[in-house]
């Protein structure tokens, strides 16, 4: 298993790099970091990418609608690890959220998802906080030493990659590309509750039936979102009783 790491570690910071030639969007490749974490830390379920800036947080990318959700949970409650990692700059690590006795409800609330772990990672730019990988998992004290340090890594990366995507994206700055991923989480949620509505199921499937749709069609999924939204606007309402 030692020398299996490092080959596995090589090849995620390659496809990671590549990330940044492969995407056209600030958001799509901070998604691309989400699920490439979750595929290289086995004992990590699901990812989620908090984006600071401004006083604002948001989750800019997760690997399924799960992570989003505990994300959320922080911002709602203003307690978490998370957001310690962002105002700390340090790595904040839940190693058994059962006998957690900081962030007042929020480890009663990840343990309602199923959540017993949780490791969150700062990505430093400039030595400031912009945004925290944050990695969940089903077990206490999931996450070795090895998980640790390969989370360190994949926020440096990412750091480097947040850095240099603000010059390869037509220079934006890191505000703007926070108001566009806000517009576009804002859309992938009403797309979702349209799926909730039209097909009965629960969020995370809405979630897994739109990024299927997306990957089939090779298509972004807040483009798929948004088709869904504006068709549902331009149907013709039902006549009246």
């Amino acid at each position: 298993m030692s020398q299996s790491v490092p080959v596995g570690l090589g090849a995620a910071l390659s496809e990671l790099a590549g990330l940044l030639l492969s995407t056209d969007s600030f958001e799509e490749l901070l998604q691309g970091v989400a699920e490439l974490s979750v595929r290289v830390i086995e004992p990590a379920v699901t990812c989620g990418i908090t984006l600071a800036q401004d006083d604002r947080v948001i989750t800019v990318a997760s690997a399924d609608a799960l992570a989003r959700q505990l994300d959320e949970q922080q911002y709602e409650h203003d307690s978490g690890p998370c957001l310690e990692a962002l105002a700390t700059g340090e790595v904040v690590v839940a190693e058994d959220l059962a006998t957690e006795q900081r962030w007042e409800g929020y480890p009663t609330i990840a343990m309602a998802h199923g959540m017993l772990a949780v490791l969150s990672t700062p990505s430093m730019v400039e030595g400031k906080p912009v945004a925290v990988l944050n990695l969940y998992a089903r077990a206490p004290r999931a996450f070795s030493v090895l998980d640790r340090q390969l989370a360190g890594l994949l926020a440096g990366q990412a750091a480097i990659a947040v850095t240099a995507a603000l010059r390869h994206y037509d220079e934006v700055t890191l505000s703007d590309h926070l108001r566009i991923a806000l517009f576009s989480r804002s859309v992938i949620d009403q797309a979702i509750g349209i799926v909730l509505a039209q097909r009965r199921c629960d969020p995370d499937t809405a979630f897994a039936i739109l990024r299927t749709i997306s990957q089939r069609r090779n298509v972004k999924l807040r483009t798929v979102a948004a088709e869904l939204v504006d068709a549902t606007r331009s149907a013709p309402a039902d006549d009246p009783p």
